[in-house]
């Protein structure tokens, strides 16, 4: 028995590392891309609108004309997005994994913490994303936010803030938050 535990530990750690080595690969892969850097500036104005920009300027529209239904739907929003946000953050420090190796300059001057998995702007624009698309089920509506957060989440390994993992992880993270607090949220009257 402990070496049937034994052998499947070693399997699970093997599985383990040639993910994250994958992982670790795939982000240069895709930094060094240089189709993805001719388009460098507008993954650099992603990540930027992915710091809260574009979800605060939805936001202020529902507010000052989306009625009553809108008010409530940025009042589930925020709800998500500060449950998305502790999510993130617990993660992050329980996991410790360190971000992509960058210049220091670029260090210095994008980044809040030190960790990585999962990715906060992934988290946060795919829970948003699920809000809208619960919220307005249009297909077009739909189409458009989830188009948005796969783009900011992408521009996350672009600019090398994060591996493919991180934005995985935290679009899952973000999407499955968003699910079980949209049906409570929506209840409550803001």
């Amino acid at each position: 028995m402990t070496s049937r535990r034994s052998s499947m530990r070693r399997r699970i750690s093997k599985w383990k590392e040639s993910l994250l080595h994958w992982d670790r690969r795939m982000v240069h892969t895709i930094g060094d891309n240089r189709a993805l850097q001719k388009l460098g500036r507008m993954f650099m104005t992603a990540t930027t609108l992915g710091d809260g920009y574009l979800w605060a300027s939805l936001a202020l529209g529902l507010l000052l004309f989306g009625g009553a239904a809108g008010r409530r739907y940025v009042g589930v929003g925020f709800g998500v997005t500060v449950a998305n946000i502790l999510s993130f953050r617990l993660v992050k420090t329980m996991t410790g994994r360190v971000r992509p190796t960058t210049s220091q300059e670029q260090r210095l001057r994008t980044r809040i913490d030190g960790y990585s998995f999962p990715s906060g702007h992934a988290t946060t624009s795919f829970g948003l994303a699920w809000v809208v698309s619960n919220a307005y089920p249009h297909v077009a509506i739909q189409t458009s936010v989830y188009v948005v957060a796969a783009t900011i989440a992408f521009s996350r390994v672009v600019v090398r803030e994060h591996y493919p993992l991180d934005v995985l992880g935290g679009a899952i993270l973000g999407s499955a938050v968003a699910a079980s607090l949209f049906p409570f949220l929506t209840r409550l009257a803001f």
